[in-house]
Parts: C-alpha cells; sequence; structure tokens
C-alpha cells in the first residue's frame, strides 16, 4: 500500500495572470479515502489551484498526475470525466427542477428517443441513499429544499460522474451548527468508500476536527503540509499569515468608558420577532446569538427599518424614532453590515470609490459631487482607515477578495459616521488575518463611541469580541450572559426549547 501512486498529485504547479504570478511551485497530494484540508488567506492562491484541478484554467508550469497517470484538462468535462468534481460555494442549481433533474442536467438518459424519467429518478435514488440522504426525494423540487440539502443535490451530481476526487469549497459556510455535524457525517461516509476530498474552509476548528492533513498556502506557494496533531490554531494561523495573532481577538475596552444608552428597543414583535427588549449603549459590543430561524438577523432588520414592526417602540439617545425604512435609520445614524455583502451590502460591478459612498448618498444627496466637502473623509482616507488592499479606487469590488469587500462595506458606513452599527455574520466566509483586521476595526468603532450589535454564527467570535451576550430563541430573549461566558452557557439558551422538547 505504500508504494501504490496517490490518487492525485499535483506537482510544480505555476500559474500567472496578465502577468501577475498567482501560483508558484505548489505540490499537492491526496490518497484515496482521505480529507485534505487547504488553508490559506483570501489571495493565497487555493481557488486557483482547484480551477486548474477542476479544468477551469491550464497551469502555465507542473503536472497534474491521478492515479500516477499524467492528465491535462483543457476543459472542465476533461476533469469531470477523470473523476474530478468541485461543490463550489455558490451552488450551480435549477431551483425549479427536481433533484434529478438537476443531477443529470445536460446528460439526460433516454429510452426510445425520450429522456428516460424513471431511469433518471430511480439512480438519483440510489445515490441519495448511497449518501444517508433519506429527507428528500428525486422528485423534490430544489427551490423548496433547504441550503444544506441543496449541497447535497450537489455532491450527488459529482458522485453521479464517478467523481473519486471531490473539492468542497467553503461547504459550511451557510450551514448552522446541526446541517454541519450532518455534512461531516455524510463526508465521513465518502471517506470510508474511498473518495479523496480536498476542503477549503477558513473555520479553523473544522479543519482540525476533520482532516487527516492540512495544506497551508500563503502569496501563491505552497508553506507546509502537516497532520493536525503537528500543530494547533495558534501554530496554523502563524503559518497562514506569516504572524501572531494574539489570540485572534483585541482587547476588550474599559467597561468604564461605555457611555449611556444609544438604542433601545422595547417590546419589539412582527411575523418573527415577540416582544423582544434590548439596549446598546455607546462604546459597547453586544453579541446576539442563537440557532439559525432564532430571529437575530429578522430583529437586525427590524432595528434598521427593512422589515416593519407591528408593535413595541425604539429609542435612539432617549428620543423615540420610527423607521419606516432603511433611509430613516440611515439618516438617524444607524447602519447595517447584512450577512450577504454580495448581493444586499454591494454594487459588484462598480469601483471602490463608488460603492464607498453609497450609504453616503441616502444622507447627502449628490454626495458624488460632494467629495471635497469639508468634514467628509475622502476615498484614500477610508481606504487607509479599514486597511483597504486593492489596485487603487477605481478597481471594481467583485475582484477584490472577500475580507476586503467587507472592509469595502465598513468604509461605505464609516463615512456616514453613525451612531450605532448592526453587524450581521461580518466575517462570514473570510480568512483569518482579514478577520483580525474586521475585528480591530469594530473594536476601534466601539472605543469612538459607536454601539455596536454584533450577530454572529461562530461562538468564538461572538465570547471573543461581545462585552455582553444576548440569545435568541424562537423570536424572544432566551437571556443575558457577561463577557467571557462559555459556549455550553450560549447554546444552553440557545436550545432550551428544543432541550426541553425532547
Amino acid at each position: 500500500m505504500s508504494g501504490a501512486a496517490p490518487l492525485l498529485a499535483m506537482s510544480g504547479i505555476g500559474k500567472s495572470f496578465v502577468g501577475v504570478e498567482v501560483l508558484r511551485d505548489v505540490d499537492l497530494e491526496l490518497t484515496a479515502g482521505e480529507i485534505h484540508a487547504v488553508v490559506g488567506e483570501n489571495g493565497a492562491g487555493k481557488s486557483t489551484l482547484m480551477k486548474i484541478l477542476a479544468g477551469v484554467h491550464a497551469p502555465d508550469a507542473g503536472t497534474i498526475r491521478i492515479d500516477g497517470e499524467e492528465v491535462a484538462f483543457g476543459h472542465p468535462q476533461a476533469a469531470q470525466a477523470a473523476g474530478v468534481g468541485v461543490v463550489y460555494q455558490e451552488f450551480n442549481l435549477l431551483p425549479e427542477r427536481s433533484v434529478a433533474e438537476n443531477v443529470f442536467v445536460g446528460r439526460e438518459p433516454t429510452r426510445r428517443g425520450l429522456v428516460d424519467r424513471r431511469g433518471m429518478e430511480r439512480t438519483t435514488a440510489e445515490l441519495l441513499e448511497d449518501l444517508g440522504a433519506t429527507s428528500f426525494g428525486p422528485r423534490s423540487r430544489v427551490a423548496a429544499l433547504s441550503v444544506a440539502q441543496q449541497q447535497v443535490v450537489e455532491i450527488v451530481k459529482a458522485r453521479s460522474l464517478d467523481a473519486r476526487i471531490l473539492v468542497l469549497d467553503e461547504p459550511t459556510a451557510a450551514l448552522a451548527e446541526g446541517e454541519v455535524e450532518r455534512l461531516f457525517v455524510l463526508m465521513r461516509r465518502l471517506q470510508a468508500q474511498g473518495i479523496g476530498m480536498l476542503y477549503i474552509s477558513h473555520r479553523l476548528r473544522e479543519v482540525f476536527a476533520l482532516a487527516d492533513r492540512i495544506t497551508v498556502l500563503k502569496d501563491g506557494a505552497r508553506v507546509k503540509t502537516l497532520t493536525p496533531a503537528e500543530t494547533d490554531t495558534r501554530g496554523l494561523v502563524n503559518l497562514m499569515v506569516g504572524r501572531e495573532l494574539d489570540g485572534y481577538f483585541p482587547p476588550r475596552g474599559d467597561a468604564a468608558d461605555v457611555g449611556e444608552v444609544r438604542l433601545a428597543a422595547r417590546d419589539l414583535a412582527n411575523a418573527k420577532l415577540r416582544g423582544v427588549s434590548l439596549e446598546v449603549r455607546a462604546g459597547e459590543i453586544v453579541g446576539l446569538a442563537g440557532l439559525q430561524g432564532s430571529g437575530r438577523t429578522e430583529l437586525a432588520r427590524a432595528l434598521f427599518g427593512a422589515d416593519p414592526v407591528a408593535s413595541g417602540t425604539l429609542e435612539l439617545d432617549g428620543e423615540p424614532v420610527a423607521f419606516g425604512k432603511p433611509r430613516d435609520a440611515i439618516r438617524a445614524g444607524v447602519g447595517f453590515i447584512t450577512e450577504d455583502r454580495k448581493l444586499e451590502g454591494l454594487a459588484l460591478a462598480q469601483p471602490i470609490s463608488d460603492n464607498m459612498l453609497l450609504a453616503l448618498r441616502t444622507v447627502l444627496p449628490g454626495a458624488r459631487r460632494r467629495r471635497a466637502q469639508p468634514g467628509l473623509m475622502t476615498v484614500a482616507e477610508l481606504a487607509a482607515a479599514v486597511e483597504l488592499r486593492a489596485q487603487g479606487p477605481e478597481q471594481e469590488v467583485r475582484f477584490l477578495s472577500g475580507g476586503n469587500q467587507q472592509k469595502v462595506v465598513l468604509a461605505k458606513w464609516l463615512q456616514t459616521r453613525p451612531k450605532v452599527l448592526l453587524f450581521d455574520e461580518p466575517t462570514r466566509g473570510i480568512d483569518v488575518g482579514a478577520k483580525a483586521g474586521i475585528h480591530d476595526l469594530i473594536r476601534t468603532l466601539a472605543r469612538d463611541g459607536v454601539a455596536v450589535l454584533l450577530i454572529s454564527s461562530e461562538l468564538p467570535e461572538l465570547i471573543g469580541m461581545s462585552d455582553r451576550i444576548l440569545v435568541m430563541r424562537d423570536g424572544e430573549l432566551a437571556g443575558e450572559l457577561p463577557a467571557g461566558a462559555s459556549e455550553p452557557e450560549i447554546m444552553g439558551l440557545a436550545m432550551a426549547a428544543e432541550a426541553a422538547a425532547a
């Protein structure tokens, strides 16, 4: 067994775009039945390396071998034919079609000149059963499935092509905690069947829980390949970013620096909320925890005027306010960093400079013409304030890494001089180095007197950043915990109803 060729061997891979080197002499091996994590900051080269394996890009240098045989992929279909399947973070599914139709799209089996729907559904059912996926069937409409179930459909598509090498790109980014564990069960089932998996993730805790080996990329080169037993989280972060991150989180502010109540909600209720009351003080970071569907995002949207409120009141700096729409909240000094920056926070095809002025135009119509107005930060000053890494202010936002896109969103709100900022999953899909920068910015905003409400599914982030933590359950507040509360304490409040029902 030791002398057998690895399932996959990528050797000396190099790639440049428009004269810019993005991969340099990268080696990566994968054995049958192995889960091999590939980690690194945004821009480290992970996506480019995977796209070369998937046949999207051709390498400028190096070789790819599968089972010891050299291969060259000129098209993604050639990679699929060789047994390579990729499940991207953004799914490629037809929502109004059935599961079976999605699995076989473009290669539907025929019988007597007609599409063999029964055969297609029978094969899909067998694949679902093989993966232990029993919560939906081949005739289920994809639009009616959860995100986790849609991810299973993507994996079934890959398996229907006899994929022996499976690439999973940030597979847990949009999943709730329970769904993550179910995905892990499915992956271990594939592992037992001899499928080799390349697992790309920024969630290091999951990497340590799942991976057999870890390869670290930095600036387009392989830094090291090692096992989880050979390092720890701090050591892995140091390999990824080239420096220590001091335990990830900036120190909390002094309680004496927390000011008066800036935002207060009293008995807010609507279709999703049931009498929610809270206060956030100037200079304070209040964490908001809860399971998916608990009402966290719905609360933030109600506070921002994006969702209607049936009853209850809001106060800003002690004065009653009513936000009928987001424009009212922005003009009053409330900003909202949404969980989907690409869909709701940015104009991806527009330059950085225009994106940084999006919120300001709501407060000051004609802001494009007022870039030099006294008291307003210039685009260059905003970029410096958020430590943006970009080619220049006219670069289109879609070409930035996830972390730098999030920094543009933050810069957009800095220009409005907010009193309150609502953060919903501010570091989702962002590498550890960029996360540290976002955390520093949030803490700096709090020190400058901004009241911060921080929603996150990553409990270490909530614990590390929050001055106190509120926990939601079923549309209402289940309790409050002090700074430094433990994960079991948070989950105990978040899941009390489920535990009681069980």
